[in-house]
């Protein structure tokens, strides 16, 4: 490696932040005491750091191995922790008669950290692209980056300069509308050529993108949640890193990475675990070919990356406090070692929760994802604790925007809830960052906001985690043709000097006004309820166009009616007598009002929605 090359490399490295000696950087930068893993992997950095060979002498830990890579810049030191309290101490590096040190530091814990509740059905999750949502600090938007980018917001495709600060100084706006769970997508480093703006390229494993704020101001946003009882999930990519990570300006070992000698793209042939055809080269191109050019593959089987990051996972929790993880591109990833991650974090933190995106085209493939899937024939368990119903977010826009056979098509979706294990830890959506929006037009009047309506309602009181997208309540639509950016709009009143400002009221139009209150009475009605979060669901297969639908927890149960038709239509009750329970009265939580069930009939509106409890 050339000398000035690692320097760079150096300098680069210094602005992490971490604690140095001698020109060593060592990753994680420090630890805690008491964890239930009591082996502690070190990756150190250095210039011809693998010929060295450290020691330690401080009570409770010892060295239960050294490995050096091909690269002589890396040296892999394993410790055992197992007795150490929280203090301070120096690893020496010795080769001859240099040494070189690094002084480490095991932590206190915090109280009860291991007990984190992690997100369940009683949470709906507010997914947030960092960089379009808000920009609540302008300083940060142009800084000295390895690599060269701009900020351009007239570019879907560059960086736009939402951060950390945007995202805090709009929690108000976030509690008001009635989540409780912020699910953000990738935070750390991406110093990519380009700028990387969507944070799935990561550079640093241990660093908050500075374009986005600090390690500290991360945690702080994450405490801030909390204290308005909202959780935060965190967007991590174990499948690949960066084409700019220094990993691979200094590859650690030619096993770090696949096919490193020539490049293979995957297939995104996800089927290939199940399905009983496939061929061993469709496998390995689906398992270790590359996601894209600037995304190389990491290879989880070698056993140093797969340490690496289940403890950079487990770091984060520890540091933040962060409530969840998403954990993206979940079946191109080694599955073993996917598995023994799921089990390290739980082992840590028994009550936690990992949503894995396994983008499966159909419900059978998503069940086969989740843990104690019947569907896993060769018994080869994923661990995954939640999965993505990503066959609703296909079918959900033309069904609920079709008259009378869309609620068919949802109906019969739902039919298949059967071939989960836990049908309560399915994350449900209409749409995200990379698909298009729900809505493919801006509506104009109240009577064009029935889908939206129709199928929130739907979304936020079937089984399941419930997620929404920002912007989804102000109304956003498009789709992503010309490319992701039309999906990944900026938030009007995000950044200074916007014309209008949609955080608010009076920046809002009258039907995104309609909209956004309708959305805010369905978020706090559900906040809490454990009807929805755990009741058992009993449907009826649509006639003349009208879904209905219940949700039971012991003598206490809801009734949602959708209305798929353009004109009024009369419903006939007899049929319902098994839910309705005679009771002649309930209340529409959505408007108020009382709504009689004693007669025969229930004259609906046009594409009415009705949410009776």
């Amino acid at each position: 490696m050339n000398r000035n090359i690692f320097l760079s490399l150096l300098l680069a490295l210094f602005a992490t932040g971490a604690t140095r000696a001698d020109n060593l950087k060592v990753e994680p930068a420090f630890w805690w005491s008491g964890m239930k893993e009591t082996e502690l992997q070190l990756m150190v950095y250095g210039e011809n750091i693998g010929s060295f060979r450290p020691s330690v002498q401080y009570p409770g830990v010892r060295i239960n191995s050294s490995v050096a890579l091909e690269s002589p810049n890396y040296l892999i030191v394993y410790l055992d922790v197992a007795e150490a309290r929280p203090g301070k101490f120096d690893i020496t590096f010795s080769s001859g008669k240099e040494n070189r040190s690094y002084s480490y530091e095991l932590k206190e814990r915090k109280p009860h950290a291991d007990q984190i509740e992690g997100f369940d059905a009683s949470d709906v999750l507010y997914l947030i692209m960092p960089d379009r949502f808000a920009n609540g600090n302008p300083a940060n938007d142009q800084i000295p980056m390895r690599q060269e980018y701009k900020v351009d917001r007239t570019d879907p495709n560059a960086r736009h300069g939402g951060d950390l600060a945007g995202i805090k100084q709009h929690l108000d706006y976030i509690e008001d509308l009635g989540v409780t769970a912020i699910w953000l997508n990738p935070v750390l480093e991406n110093d990519m050529t380009g700028g990387s703006y969507h944070g799935y390229a990561t550079t640093d494993y241990y660093r908050v993108d500075p374009r986005f704020g600090t390690n500290e101001e991360y945690a702080e946003l994450i405490a801030d949640a909390h204290q308005r009882g909202m959780k935060v999930v965190m967007d991590m990519i174990f499948n690949h890193c960066g084409s700019d990570h220094p990993w691979m300006k200094d590859i650690p070992s030619q096993d770090w990475f696949n096919h490193l000698d020539h490049y293979v793209q995957t297939n995104h042939d996800k089927e290939v675990y199940f399905d009983p055809y496939a061929s061993d080269y469709d496998r390995d191109r689906m398992l270790n070919g590359w996601f894209v050019p600037t995304m190389p593959d990491l290879n989880q089987r070698n056993p140093h990356v797969a340490k690496y990051l289940i403890q950079n996972s487990i770091w984060w929790i520890e540091y933040s406090g962060v409530d969840g993880i998403r954990q993206d591109t979940y079946p191109y990833a080694d599955k073993a070692m996917m598995r023994a991650w799921c089990e390290a974090v739980e082992r840590e933190y028994p009550h936690y929760n990992i949503v894995g995106e396994a983008w499966m085209n159909y419900t059978i493939g998503s069940a086969y994802w989740q843990r104690g899937s019947r569907l896993d024939f060769e018994g080869d368990d994923s661990g995954l604790r939640t999965v993505m119903d990503f066959r609703l977010m296909g079918i959900a826009s033309k069904a609920f925007h079709e008259e009378k056979s869309g609620l068919m098509t949802i109906f019969e979706h739902m039919c298949y809830d059967f071939v989960y294990p836990d049908i309560s830890h399915v994350l449900r959506f209409l749409e995200n960052h990379d698909t298009d929006r729900f809505l493919p037009a801006m509506p104009q009047t109240s009577e064009e906001l029935y889908a939206f309506k129709q199928g929130l309602a739907f979304l936020l009181t079937i089984p399941g985690i419930p997620q929404l997208y920002y912007g989804q309540e102000l109304l956003m639509n498009g789709t992503k043709a010309k490319s992701d950016g039309y999906v990944r709009l900026d938030v009007p009143g995000g950044w200074p000097g916007d014309s209008k400002d949609e955080f608010t009221a009076e920046g809002r139009n009258a039907v995104q006004n309609e909209a956004w209150d309708f959305l805010r009475t369905l978020l706090h009605w559900r906040k809490g309820n454990d009807v929805i979060a755990q009741g058992s669901m009993k449907h009826f297969m649509p006639d003349n166009g009208v879904y209905v639908y219940e949700r039971r927890l012991g003598d206490r149960n809801v009734i949602i009616i959708l209305n798929g038709n353009n004109e009024p239509t009369r419903l006939p009750l007899a049929r319902y007598a098994e839910i309705l329970q005679g009771k002649s009265t309930r209340t529409d939580i959505l408007t108020g009002h009382a709504v009689s069930l004693g007669g025969d009939a229930l004259e609906l509106a046009s594409k009415a929605v009705l949410i009776l409890d």
